[in-house]
């Protein structure tokens, strides 16, 4: 066998078949150049070789991609043809298109540049912008004060002990003892610092857990349910062994956003009728909407205790008038439900989309995630409508 390398890959010859030495394939003329045949063999699609390579050379290589490198030769030169008029003249066209890279052992560099970020805010890195990084870490440690004193009752509940009518019931009975005295007194106050002892136990303050569930349907937004019927709670058990909450209600065939926590503030504070945080629902009707009730239920709709007033009433596809999105602030019980109900709609499904600024996104049904630190920063700062 002759093992000269340099008579197997020889310069192509122009015209004619050419031939692989190495397992004796014809390429096919004037066919797929990336497509060949062999004697009693069916005709095979092979894929393009990468010529996007910045090194790459197209030269005969036995079918082998070959890359110019100073330090290493993967293969050997079939000719020697290193430079050459044509390569010069094509080097120097794409050099002035500007689509010329030079290779990393060159001393030259490739001229590169950045474009800037169009319609950058000016404030976006303001630290003494209202909701900057520095504002939400003031916040947070102006909000942490061991010197100020708190109720027993809601100091139990957040250890999650019990719920705060629970921790009345306990305190009359004489079960909880503060510094080693027995308290009995309702409304009694203690400071963070003191010892806290229930039926002889003490009882350490717990960590704030926030988490945002994608509610599904055939599920009660309750921490209990007498009839054993599925909650929400079930759905969060292994998240955490502290005792959390919903925020605010969904109702059973209602799904989408739910914020559960062991915050009460916090909930208080999205749940309050003088806060009134904005929620977006994806509602789909029996019928189609419409144009006259439309326009009624966009000037506002009084359910008989409260007017409601809807901020944005839209559909949601083209075409389409049972799909509809609403935006509106109230935090009435089945608030969406009762306004198409009193225009001869039934809602046959109900999706909320936002709710004080969290959304579902990227959370499959039934599913949950906690919040990061802004998200928490950002509520309590009551950075969202």
């Amino acid at each position: 066998m002759n093992t000269n390398n340099e008579k197997w890959h020889g310069s192509p010859k122009k015209g004619g078949n050419s031939y692989d030495s190495r397992d004796g394939r014809h390429f096919e003329k004037g066919g797929n150049n990336s497509s060949f045949s062999k004697p009693g063999r069916n005709q095979k699609v092979y894929s393009s070789q990468n010529t996007s390579h910045p090194n790459y050379e197209n030269r005969s290589t036995g079918g082998k991609p070959y890359y110019k490198n100073e330090n290493k030769k993967p293969y050997r030169r079939p000719f020697t043809s290193d430079e050459n008029s044509e390569g010069e003249n094509r080097k120097l066209k794409l050099v002035k298109q500007g689509k010329f890279v030079e290779t990393r052992f060159d001393d030259r560099q490739p001229n590169v540049t950045f474009r800037k970020r169009k319609n950058k805010p000016e404030n976006e890195f303001n630290p003494n912008d209202k909701y900057s990084r520095k504002k939400q870490l003031e916040y947070q440690k102006n909000n942490i004060d061991y010197s100020k004193p708190i109720r027993l009752n809601k100091f139990l509940a957040n250890a999650g002990v019990c719920s705060r009518r629970e921790a009345d019931e306990f305190i009359q009975s004489g079960i909880i003892s503060v510094n080693g005295e027995v308290v009995t007194q309702l409304g009694a106050k203690i400071m963070m610092t003191d010892t806290v002892m229930f039926k002889d136990q003490p009882v350490q303050s717990e960590r704030k857990v926030y988490l945002l569930l994608n509610k599904p349907k055939d599920c009660l937004t309750t921490s209990d349910d007498p009839n054993n019927r599925k909650t929400v709670l079930d759905l969060v058990k292994n998240a955490c062994s502290e005792r959390i909450y919903p925020v605010g209600r969904l109702d059973r065939n209602t799904t989408g956003v739910l914020l559960l926590t062991n915050d009460g503030d916090l909930a208080a504070k999205l749940t309050h009728p003088k806060y009134n945080k904005k929620k977006i629902y994806h509602a789909v009707l029996d019928k189609n909407l419409e144009t006259v009730d439309y326009e009624a239920i966009i000037q506002g709709v009084d359910l008989g205790d409260e007017r409601v007033t809807i901020d944005a009433l839209e559909f949601v596809k083209a075409g389409s008038r049972r799909e509809i999105g609403i935006e509106l602030h109230s935090g009435q019980n089945r608030v969406v439900r009762r306004i198409f109900e009193k225009f001869g709609y039934k809602v046959v499904y109900l999706d909320r989309v936002y709710f004080a600024g969290l959304t579902k996104k990227n959370v499959p049904r039934g599913k949950y995630r906690f919040l990061t630190q802004r998200e928490v920063n950002m509520l309590k700062m009551g950075a969202y409508e």
